[in-house]
């Protein structure tokens, strides 16, 4: 009922690659710039074999130590590195071709396991394949073992994914939104399987994006990409604080709204039960919605700035309870 219009157009992905400095030799990648080719592969455990697809070398990782598998790690465990290099990890084959339904040439490079063809998807993958190890695997992947985890990929972060923190000027949100009509604000998100749920959610119902308070886990964390479905490398993301979300608030000129239950509401505060009127009410307004943490709900500064609403239930008659607990006991005896 909320719901307008689709989002903007994601802008293009960077093309601009920044490895760490300790990546010395870089490993060219076909059919891409020098700038982004900032992998460094030992002479000794990047052997070309037989050929791989389009006629490229087969490369070979075995080593553990290897620096692109220290770099590949760091990318899993570390949000903090991960924003540094602008690069993000992709385990598993599910989510590698979801990307290279709509954005292969963000893909840096894909390591398969030894053994393992690449699928159909990645016949157009102009980039370098290696080929690693099972021990390579398990240990840039985190997995116990490699039955289900044939493939790891490294891409470029979005373009599209803006770090207030990181930037100290006023412009850091310029031509991200074109007029927004509907933000998704997430306060204090902690389970990554959850925020990933909720941007894909966003991206469904064509919200223009997302923003991210803080004490919100990493929205390209592996498992809040898994449950995105792709969606984190589509839609429009800002991680920054209040202040930010003000002066985002403000310049569009939205309105602020935050689902709480009633029964927890602020006694000095009302809380609006969500009904036709008040969606159709809110049909020409730009809105953002936030939505607090799983264990400690919506924060202080949240509860102060928006109005509140819930989403009624109805009341759950025991009766109908009683019935449908017997007919399951039944089933089990």
């Amino acid at each position: 009922m909320l719901l307008v219009r689709a989002p903007p157009s994601p802008a293009p992905l960077s093309a601009a690659a920044n490895f760490p400095a300790d990546l010395e030799r870089p490993l060219r990648l076909r059919g891409l710039s020098s700038s982004r080719a900032g992998v460094t592969t030992a002479t000794a455990t990047a052997k070309p074999a037989a050929s791989s697809l389009g006629g490229q070398k087969r490369k070979q990782v075995t080593s553990v130590a290897n620096p692109l598998v220290k770099h590949c790690v760091k990318l899993r465990l570390s949000a903090a590195y991960r924003r540094s290099c602008r690069r993000l990890l992709l385990v598993g084959l599910a989510p590698i071709l979801e990307v290279c339904s709509f954005e292969l040439e963000a893909i840096d490079y894909l390591l398969l396991l030894d053994g393992v063809e690449a699928p159909e998807a990645l016949r157009e993958f102009s980039g370098d394949i290696l080929y690693v190890s099972a021990a390579v695997m398990k240990k840039v992947s985190g997995m116990q073992s490699v039955d289900s985890t044939e493939a790891v990929a490294v891409m470029h972060m979005p373009n599209h994914f803006r770090d207030l923190g990181s930037h100290q000027d006023g412009d850091a949100l310029d031509g991200l939104f074109s007029y927004p009509k509907r933000i998704l604000v997430l306060d204090g998100i902690q389970d990554p399987g959850n925020l990933g749920t909720l941007i894909r959610s966003a991206c469904a119902f064509k919200w223009d994006g997302v923003f991210l308070l803080p004490a919100c886990c990493d929205p390209f964390n592996e498992k809040a990409i898994r449950a995105a479905r792709g969606a984190s490398l589509q839609l429009p993301i800002v991680s920054g604080t209040w202040h930010d979300l003000h002066a985002l608030v403000t310049k569009y000129r939205m309105k602020m709204m935050a689902g709480h239950p009633e029964s927890s509401s602020d006694a000095s505060k009302e809380t609006y039960s969500l009904s036709n009127e008040l969606a159709d009410s809110l049909l020409n307004e730009s809105l953002c919605l936030v939505l607090g943490s799983e264990g400690n709900g919506l924060s202080a500064e949240t509860l102060q700035a928006c109005e509140l609403v819930n989403i009624p239930m109805e009341a759950w008659n025991c009766t109908t309870h009683q019935v449908l607990s017997r007919r399951v006991n039944r089933k089990r005896t």
